[in-house]
């Protein structure tokens, strides 16, 4: 079993707020989804983070500590069960030698996208034109809502500026005309060339490979993430081409100088704010890596140094 730097497990107490803590952070937008999905009503922004992302809502408001956080017996009867856990002196704590081969091979790849994303120099001139993209010269959208130009000055903006779009899940979605007018060609199997931090989707993504490690990342630190891809995909719609006045989304208008500028303040903002959970998910990819072997016993050394 990993050794693990715990004096004092959570008590039962500090277990019930964190857990309170937390459902109270993120159950705004739960709450909010269930509530327009019953009324056969959508969001462009909020609902993305739970269609597009395979966490639920009621996975997202359920609370455990993850990796290195041990829990006292009453604490541990709180959260919800998993057979990961092992009962120590030191409390209930995840317990490395349960992590299956599919998990660790999970990690190694997110280990490695997310540590070669954090090493490349920020992009910061591809003003949001993926959206643009995926409606170029055509009339099928992907969003039931109106646009706000017609498809002819849509084409003609797209026309008239250069497409840099380095992810690959927006890219996928490119019309078939507008394909070719990339700068790049990411795929799946080359997303760790492309993917850079100043990209608002790679840095939305960056909670699908926090909630994609639980329970071995905690849902602090998914909460973290999923707040920062609120953010970003608010950022994502305003300089897309829907209207979307009448949900109070107002737009980032990228077709003119001033747009432009506006777009790229908040993509810095927003890429500031990625690195530093980037930066905490990568420590957890070290420490999980770091004291397990391929099927899963603990090591005497780091794999990564």
């Amino acid at each position: 079993m990993q050794t693990i730097n715990i004096k004092v497990p959570l008590s039962a107490q500090q277990v019930a707020e964190k857990k309170d803590q937390h459902r109270k952070k993120v159950t705004p937008w739960t709450h909010r989804f269930r509530n327009r999905r019953a009324r056969g009503i959508q969001h462009p922004v909020e609902d993305f983070l739970f269609t597009y992302y395979a966490y639920s809502s009621s996975q997202l408001e359920e609370w455990h500590p993850g990796f290195g956080i041990g829990l006292c017996s009453d604490g541990y009867k709180l959260i919800k069960a998993n057979d990961r856990y092992s009962k120590t002196d030191i409390g209930w704590i995840l317990n490395l030698e349960f992590i299956s081969a599919k998990e660790r091979t999970r990690i190694e790849f997110i280990h490695k996208l997310l540590q070669s994303t954090a090493e490349k120099p920020a992009v910061f001139h591809c003003f949001g034109l993926h959206e643009w993209a995926m409606v170029y010269r055509t009339s099928n959208t992907r969003h039931p809502w109106p646009l706000r130009m017609t498809q002819k000055e849509i084409s003609e903006f797209v026309d008239s500026q250069r497409i840099y779009c380095t992810h690959f899940d927006a890219f996928r979605f490119f019309t078939p005309a507008a394909r070719p007018l990339n700068r790049s060609d990411p795929t799946a199997l080359n997303r760790l060339h492309y993917e850079q931090p100043g990209c608002i989707h790679a840095n939305l993504d960056l909670y699908k490979w926090a909630y994609k490690m639980a329970p071995w990342c905690g849902s602090d630190l998914i909460a973290d993430a999923f707040q920062l891809a609120i953010e970003g995909r608010t950022i994502d719609m305003q300089a897309s081409p829907y209207d979307l006045s009448d949900l109070g989304i107002r737009a980032i208008p990228i077709e003119t100088s001033e747009g432009r500028e506006q777009y790229q303040k908040a993509q810095k903002e927003l890429s500031k704010k990625a690195s530093l959970v980037r930066a905490k998910l990568i420590d957890l990819t070290k420490k999980l890596l770091g004291t397990v072997s391929p099927i899963g016993y603990p090591l005497k050394k780091p794999i990564f140094q």
